[in-house]
């Protein structure tokens, strides 16, 4: 049985292959850029019958640096684009099955970059969206 708790824990692993990167699989108290968080998915249950699929979207917030960072947007570059070392699309589909936690994924879009404050500090993000199907 598919749970959310195992697809998060497996979008996080993919994206330790990013050199560099933190993961998070939940959301931290304190995260330290550069880091990737897996945020709570919207669900779509019984796209197939029977109980037969549900559809999840994750949001994936990579937090990169300080925005007053000149590098910091470079870093957001890196991450966004769709192939490469440093791609976020590319170490998540890697394995669209997360090791057998879903049945398909695909990352879909980078929503934009924006300014996120954590402890005081206002941070460069990029937010990527994932389709699990499970």
């Amino acid at each position: 049985m598919t749970t959310i708790a195992a697809i998060r824990t497996g979008l996080a692993t993919s994206l330790t292959s990013i050199s560099g990167l933190r993961t998070a699989a939940t959301i931290p108290d304190d995260p330290m850029p550069p880091i990737a968080v897996i945020n709570p998915p919207s669900i779509t249950y019984d796209i197939a019958m029977g109980r037969g699929l549900d559809e999840y979207t994750f949001t994936v917030q990579v937090l990169v640096g300080r925005v007053s960072e000149r590098t910091a947007q470079g870093s957001v570059d890196g991450y966004s684009n769709p192939t490469g070392a440093g791609s976020v699309k590319a170490a998540i589909e890697k394995d669209r099955t997360l090791g057998g936690a879903c049945s398909s994924l695909r990352v879909t879009s980078m929503r934009g970059t924006f300014g996120i404050v954590v402890n005081d500090n206002t941070y460069l993000a990029a937010e990527f969206v994932v389709t699990v199907y499970a």
